[in-house]
């Protein structure tokens, strides 16, 4: 699997459905499923989560972030 940093922006309403299903899942204990860019990513329910805040020049950046290990892959 290759490297990847990528940054897409969406609309509110399609930032807030993203974010009310991920808290679902978060809530119940699921697995999370999204597309970014065209790739489908699932996000275990034992990811480990964080908030990340920056500030630098004027601007402020938050971030919520989720961390996983990816399945090692078979040969």
């Amino acid at each position: 699997m290759s490297d990847r940093d990528l940054t897409r922006t969406c609309s509110r309403s399609q930032f807030v459905a993203k974010l009310r299903r991920l808290a679902d899942a978060i809530e119940y204990g699921r697995a999370f499923t999204i597309q970014v860019a065209g790739e489908r990513l699932r996000i275990p329910a034992d990811a480990e989560f964080n908030i990340e805040h920056e500030r630098s020049g004027g601007q402020q950046e938050l971030e919520f972030q989720l961390l996983w290990s990816s399945p090692v892959a078979r040969r």
